[in-house]
């Protein structure tokens, strides 16, 4: 059945800013009217632990990290409304697992932001989407 569709498979991939929902819908869209099953991803970037401060509690840093994780797929799912959304919590580098996470699934469309979180909160979008752009095994939508 998958083999019909124009995508059987899209990746949205989030950080959970507000400057990635344009990205979410753009994603959400084009499954509902190409009928493909719909991958949410949020990666927590551990270079930030490898790279913090021995004065940040990381447990903390990774529970703050993981919350919002789970609220940006609370919000992916509202939008989603009976379109069922398969959620992966991936743990890298943001480019490297949502490429892996791509050939994994056999992904047809990664759907991304321009840019997402700056500064120790960004995470995945921004420099990263061009990092996916390039070697991601299929087409990506890079939405502003």
């Amino acid at each position: 059945m998958e083999k019909d569709l124009l995508f059987g498979r899209i990746l949205i991939a989030t950080d959970g800013s507000e400057k990635n929902r344009a990205a979410i819908d753009e994603g959400l869209k084009i499954a509902r009217a190409t009928g493909a099953a719909v991958y949410a991803a949020y990666v927590i970037d551990t270079r930030v632990f490898e790279s913090a401060s021995s004065d940040i509690p990381l447990g903390d840093t990774y529970r703050i990290f993981k919350d919002e994780a789970e609220q940006a797929f609370a919000w992916i799912k509202s939008q989603a409304g009976t379109m069922h959304v398969e959620i992966s919590l991936l743990e890298g580098h943001p480019a490297d697992e949502i490429v892996k996470f791509a050939v994994k699934k056999k992904i047809d469309l990664i759907v991304i932001g321009t840019q997402g979180k700056r500064g120790l909160e960004r995470l995945l979008l921004g420099s990263v989407a061009e990092e996916i752009i390039r070697s991601a095994p299929c087409k990506v939508l890079v939405v502003k």
